[in-house]
């Protein structure tokens, strides 16, 4: 009988891929999802039958308990980018987590995959990163095999970094830098993530490890905006903002339904956002990592004036 995992937060950008990933490997795939009717257009990226999206909140411990029960596998990618209400950081990221680890160990699941994020640290002045820090540990506390992976911004199709600023840069004759944009980023491909999750599932001697995912080029983020801008054909003013002064208007924006920045994500702005040195990596699961520069053009380029068929201008390669 083929293998059988729940996948929490499955309907998601990475749940998206990696639900494809393992249909052409013949798991049987739950994608455990507060509106399964969300999930129902992932079932023709498998056979009748093999994908099932079910009801399951990481903030219930009875759906969570009823979504693993006979699983193999379990993986964890629900996660927020902002709060609202009761989708906090410490329920999602931290109860949460520690629920569906809980599960996992009382219902004998053999293996547990756990997304995190680079620079996940309790210790961290971001309430994101600080509670992305608190969730690795419960979940190693409670369920001791488990393995974490801590993507940089993961890049692919419907992604929430280049989609966002693309979108921005069509209304906005300038695009912010904020922190003057030095900090740097190790961008991942959402299909390299997806494959070292499937391959941390049917290896064993990935668990209880930590994989920090990163792609080949480290770029700050005023060469990643600089870039996003050539490929869609457009012209827009850099402007650096510092940190301080990024937060004003942010602590504005966050009262928005869909805030496009937080006063916590000008914190994280502060730091790199970089594999370490000495961290296992894709790498390390014999993955090679597929540059940003082989599929940003494939998906930004809807955003050119006159649709994704028209060349880039040679003069939107500078900006000012």
């Amino acid at each position: 009988m083929a293998r059988l995992v729940t996948i929490f937060g499955g309907s998601g950008f990475i749940g998206r891929s990696l639900v494809q990933h393992l249909a052409r490997r013949d798991w049987r795939i739950r994608v455990a999802v507060r509106r399964p009717g969300q999930a129902r257009s992932l079932q023709p990226l498998g056979d009748v039958g093999q994908i099932t999206p079910i009801p399951a909140k990481v903030q219930d411990p009875a759906t969570v308990r009823a979504a693993v029960a006979g699983a193999d596998a379990v993986v964890n990618l629900t996660g927020l980018l902002y709060e609202k209400g009761t989708q906090t950081f410490e329920a999602v990221h931290v109860q949460g987590a520690a629920d569906v680890a809980r599960a996992a160990a009382e219902a004998n699941v053999r293996a547990l995959v756990q997304m995190s994020a680079l620079g996940a640290d309790a210790g961290s002045p971001s309430a994101y990163a600080s509670s992305k820090g608190r969730g690795e540990a419960s979940v190693h506390q409670l369920f001791a095999p488990a393995t974490v992976v801590r993507p940089s911004v993961v890049f692919g199709p419907d992604d929430e970094f280049f989609n966002r600023f693309a979108r921005l840069a069509l209304i906005s004759p300038l695009l912010p830098l904020i922190g003057g944009g030095s900090t740097h980023f190790q961008p991942v491909f959402v299909g390299d993530v997806a494959e070292a999750i499937a391959r941390c599932l049917s290896e064993r001697g990935t668990q209880g490890r930590i994989y920090e995912l990163g792609g080949p080029g480290v770029y700050t983020f005023r060469e990643l905006l600089t870039m996003m801008l050539r490929e869609i054909g457009r012209r827009r003013l850099l402007v650096p903002v510092s940190s301080g002064l990024a937060a004003l208007p942010a602590a504005l924006l966050e009262l928005l339904p869909v805030p496009p920045l937080t006063r916590d994500q000008v914190k994280l702005l502060r730091y790199d956002n970089v594999v370490s040195a000495d961290a296992l990596r894709l790498e390390d699961l014999g993955i090679t990592p597929t540059a940003l520069e082989l599929i940003l053009p494939t998906y930004m380029d809807c955003y050119r004036r006159g649709g994704r068929y028209l060349t880039p201008r040679a003069d939107s390669r500078h900006t000012l």
